[in-house]
């Protein structure tokens, strides 16, 4: 229990280093940048890969000697998140060139080598470190509830800001329908970047805090953290630094009452593509029930304080009320941290071996 407990220690301050310094120190120049009126839209890109590059470290680091580990994954997923931080700083000390352009073609083509990598993976490693799905007609479920809760928010805000009629010209558009039809195969293009995100805040980090928090301090704990790692985005890409705070606030509710529902839908399925799923869902729609099919659509957003409490008021509402489920009300419902979900593999190995052994 002690090694287990060193362990964890030392993956969280690795975790840290790479999720949250990373981003930060990388903000700075991300600022500079931006006062000089350059192209930042390299950093958010590439700042979806650092959590789970943090957890795959952490775990390349404690169980370097694990037979477990999925290595050839790891070390790929670690390849494109270093070439991706390099064209953010390119982006800044050699601007002029397409780094933005560049960064996609990187994601797309590290992402199908990513799924060679993975599915070529033995399957007891694929168990052993998070990375083997299960449960697919709950996780189906789940992201089809996901999909009608975001468009119905969709809806709503419409309404709410007396915008029906620019909601019905989207909806019409032959364009809104094709780019709906395209996201699945998106998914397989692109899916390294929300793997990034929440191999590192769902599969590494939540068990984590709900262990030492419980179940539900410890769900809104991340999405606080989750909110706060979006700060240099939020001040330099999404908005300008004059309404930073009021994005900040935004993003913090968003992170929260989304984090809820992630939070729930992993716990319910134990398989970490639900959330990857549900995150790829939520980021892609938005050009689409924006009617904004550009790749600028989530830059210097006009966000106001009518449209935060807006916000908090219905996305509680919609999303956040899963937090009454018996998924955060039983402790035993936890699902196992990095260090618990190996070992328990291992002893499942060890006592398959041993059963074969006795029966020869």
């Amino acid at each position: 229990m002690e090694r287990q407990k060193s362990y964890e220690k030392t993956q969280m301050l690795i975790f840290l280093g790479v999720a949250f310094v990373l981003p930060y120190m990388l903000g700075i120049l991300m600022g500079i940048g931006y006062t000089k009126g350059l192209d930042v839209s390299v950093f958010p890109s590439a700042q979806m890969f650092y959590p789970a590059s943090g957890a795959i470290l952490a775990a390349l680091i404690t169980h370097k000697e694990d037979h477990l580990i999925p290595k050839r994954f790891f070390i790929g997923f670690l390849i494109l998140t270093l070439l991706l931080v390099v064209c953010t700083v390119s982006s800044i000390l050699i601007p002029g060139v397409s780094w933005n352009a560049i960064s996609q073609y990187l994601m797309i083509l590290g992402s199908l080598i990513a799924w060679i990598l993975l599915l070529t993976e033995k399957k007891d490693k694929r168990i052993a470190y998070g990375l083997k799905g299960g449960r697919w007609n709950a996780a189906a479920l789940i992201v089809l509830l996901y999909f009608i809760l975001y468009i119905g928010r969709t809806v709503i805000m419409y309404i709410l800001n007396d915008q029906i009629q620019t909601m019905t010209e989207i909806i019409l558009k032959p364009v809104t329908w094709l780019m709906l039809i395209t996201l699945p195969i998106n998914y397989f293009l692109v899916f390294t970047a929300f793997l990034g995100e929440e191999y590192g805040w769902r599969y590494f980090l939540q068990p984590i805090l709900q262990k030492k928090f419980g179940m539900v301090r410890g769900i809104l704990i991340l999405g606080v953290a989750w909110g706060l790692w979006h700060l240099p985005i939020n001040f330099f890409y999404y908005s300008s630094p004059s309404v930073g705070f009021i994005s900040l606030t935004g993003q913090l509710i968003t992170c929260v009452t989304l984090g809820i529902f992630y939070g729930w839908a992993y716990l319910k399925t134990d398989n970490i593509w639900t959330v990857v799923i549900l995150h790829f869902v939520n980021n892609n729609l938005v050009p689409i029930i924006t009617g904004n099919y550009t790749s600028e659509v989530l830059q210097n957003q006009d966000i106001t304080w009518n449209g935060v409490i807006l916000l908090l008021v219905v996305n509680t509402l919609l999303f956040a009320g899963v937090i009454f489920t018996s998924y955060y009300r039983d402790n035993t419902r936890r699902l196992p941290t990095m260090d618990e979900r190996v070992n328990r593999q291992m002893m499942k190995l060890e006592e398959q071996a041993q059963w074969e052994d006795t029966k020869e």
